[in-house]
């Protein structure tokens, strides 16, 4: 079997103020396989945006082994892709000029990285507003443009803290399954964090449920749904979505946690 890209092993994690300590993620343990889709769910406060700080090299005060590729190497020696709440689009620069931010820190700003840009603009329908300013775009086009810049980078990783939640249901559905599919056809090893759990369904291979704090893991549910042409918008008419939303639902309710 391939090494996974990415591999925690017994990771624990608290919050250090003068007056206590509090303790936010304990003992966790999974792997992120190549290729894979693996979303976090639980109830607030149980450490999963944490969890993808700590991912990203954000967060280093932890205890326990973090593997990048089977080594205890630096995540800033792999691509680290970080989609957040907010698209924080600059609003300054024209939409072209915010996607190119990240390569121009980079200084990767060549004509390869130009042209995966320009693909990603034509196929998910914002080349016509390249030039445009990011508050004359809407949302869920926002999102869009939010996402390119991520993947302009061509990261290893791609880190989702829920990137969704701002947007209205029908954009929300329409967006995640554009997001969703850009994902699968690149192949991009993916951890999302999210509270809606038909989201976390319809878009993963892999569901690690959290305890409320300290974060711990309940459950792994591996997610197969019988539906041909899988898209995060078909998976919700597949039979085995409403088995694998009540599994879920009561892994996370069985002790009356809120999940706000």
């Amino acid at each position: 079997m391939d090494t996974p890209i990415l591999e925690f092993l017994r990771v624990n994690f608290s919050y250090h103020t003068i007056s206590c300590e509090t303790p936010s993620l304990k003992d966790i343990s999974f792997k992120l396989n190549q290729n894979e889709f693996v979303s976090f769910v639980g109830p607030s406060g149980c450490g999963k945006t944490t969890l993808l700080n700590i991912v990203a090299g954000l967060l280093t005060d932890y205890t326990g082994k973090i593997l990048f590729h089977g080594n205890t190497s630096n995540p800033s020696d792999l691509n680290i892709g970080y989609m957040l709440q907010k698209d924080h689009l600059l609003e300054w620069r024209t939409i072209y000029k915010n996607l190119t931010l990240g390569l121009e820190i980079q200084k990767t700003l060549n004509r390869p990285h130009l042209e995966l840009i320009d693909e990603l603009l034509k196929t998910y329908g914002l080349w016509d507003f390249r030039n445009a300013y990011p508050r004359q775009l809407s949302g869920g086009m926002r999102q869009r443009a939010a996402l390119i810049r991520t993947l302009a980078l061509s990261p290893d990783i791609l880190l989702l803290d829920e990137p969704f939640s701002a947007l209205d249901y029908q954009t929300r559905l329409n967006v995640s399954d554009d997001i969703g599919s850009i994902i699968k056809e690149k192949g991009i090893s993916t951890l999302l964090v999210t509270h809606d759990l038909a989201e976390a369904i319809s878009m993963a291979d892999k569901i690690i449920v959290l305890s409320k704090r300290p974060g711990t893991i309940k459950s792994v549910i591996p997610i197969e749904l019988s539906i041909p042409n899988r898209t995060p918008k078909t998976a919700r008419n597949a039979p085995e979505f409403n088995k694998y939303y009540n599994e879920i639902w009561e892994a996370i309710y069985d002790e009356n946690q809120d999940f706000n």
